[in-house]
């Protein structure tokens, strides 16, 4: 059992001068997988790093599997920490590296070996046992690095950007096999990253912060498409939300939306929350890819546009066209392989069914 609680919990340096954590409260659950992100500054790495004890709490507590851990030192706190820059010690081996925790402990040889090469194995680095780090490849030495904290057999893993270090291949590979790990180890895993398509791939849920405060704490599915406010909404997804200044009219009986010379009628999910904003200016949220071309257009009560392609990105089977509305550029994603020149003229589409609203005074969803 490894939950991880924070009660109000604050950081600062400086003699208190510099907060970095104001106020956090956060329960992570035993064998959760749980990944904060947010932009640079917003806290994430401070908050791993006292889970660690590698930072001291200002005021708050913090629990470990429900003990107080405030005043206990990291090695007695049963936690493995991988860091960026995988921290390898260069004139040992790659056996040596994972198994010199376990010869401080005296542990008995024959048990050492057992569990140096049982997380070989599943890191798959056994023919690398002999080597030094400087003969690895990138993704060779954080697989030694997750190995040396696998044989600790530890109650939690942290791990702050173990992947930034590596070229996008060998993320995306790493990426699935430290999400095999977990459901192998069944361990409580606490990952930091500034790259949200980690966060979104790997988490069973996630932390959203900025500037120390969490902006939402849920599952990847429910950011994506049930974001708490602007911010999240804009953090979440890539590229990220369209925002644009809209107001709520009733119109012969019905509410609808108008936005740069352009309306549709607002969904029947959203007609009660948006009652109250009748003639007012809300946030129209649109995130890229649900803004669809002529082409692959849904099914009628679409909103459509017309608008010139100011630059034209091919992804592959996608393609990225900015476009401006109301002197503020916007971004669609839309399936085609067909090349769109710069100033073409292109008919865009949006669903309603998947506009979100914001308050422009709070940024929270409506």
């Amino acid at each position: 059992m490894a939950t991880i609680r924070f009660i109000n919990v604050a950081k600062s340096f400086d003699n208190g001068k510099v907060t970095v954590i104001p106020d956090l409260s956060l329960e992570i659950a035993d064998k959760e997988f749980v990944v904060l992100v947010g932009p640079s500054g917003c806290g994430k790495s401070t908050t791993l790093r006292m889970i660690a004890g590698l930072e001291d709490i200002s005021s708050g507590e913090l629990y470990i599997d429900d003990k107080l851990v405030n005043k206990i030192p990291p090695k007695d706190r049963d936690i493995a920490m991988v860091f960026q820059s995988y921290a390898l010690y260069p004139h040992m081996t790659v056996y040596k590296n994972m198994a010199f925790a376990l010869k401080l402990k005296k542990m008995p040889k024959n048990e050492i070996d057992e569990k140096v090469m049982w997380a070989a194995k599943i890191l798959d680095i056994e023919p690398y046992l002999d080597r030094k780090p400087r003969a690895l490849s990138g993704g060779q030495r954080q697989r030694v690095a997750l190995g040396r904290a696998m044989v600790r057999n530890p109650k939690v893993f942290l791990l702050d950007e173990p992947l930034s270090n590596l070229d996008a291949k060998l993320r995306t590979e790493m990426r699935a096999q430290i999400t095999t790990l977990h459901q192998k180890l069944q361990t409580t895993f606490v990952y930091v990253t500034h790259d949200q398509t980690e966060a979104m791939t790997m988490a069973d849920r996630i932390v959203v912060m900025d500037k120390g405060i969490i902006r939402q704490f849920d599952t990847p599915q429910k950011l994506y498409n049930e974001p708490a406010d602007m911010f999240v909404a804009g953090f979440i997804g890539s590229p990220q939300m369209n925002f644009i200044d809209a107001k709520i009219i009733s119109e012969n009986g019905k509410l609808k939306v108008k936005f740069s010379g352009y309306s549709f009628e607002v969904p029947r999910k959203k007609t009660k929350s948006l009652e109250k904003y009748i003639d007012k200016t809300v946030i129209l949220g649109i995130r890229p890819e649900h803004i669809a071309s002529e082409d692959d257009a849904g099914e009628s009560g679409t909103c459509s546009m017309t608008v010139n392609a100011e630059i034209s990105e091919m992804t592959g089977s996608e393609t990225n066209i900015y476009f401006e509305l109301s002197g503020k550029r916007h971004i669609a994603r839309i399936k085609t392989e067909r090349k769109i020149s710069t100033g073409e003229s292109v008919k865009l589409f949006i669903d309603p069914e998947y506009a979100h609203f914001f308050d422009k005074e709070t940024t929270k969803a409506i």
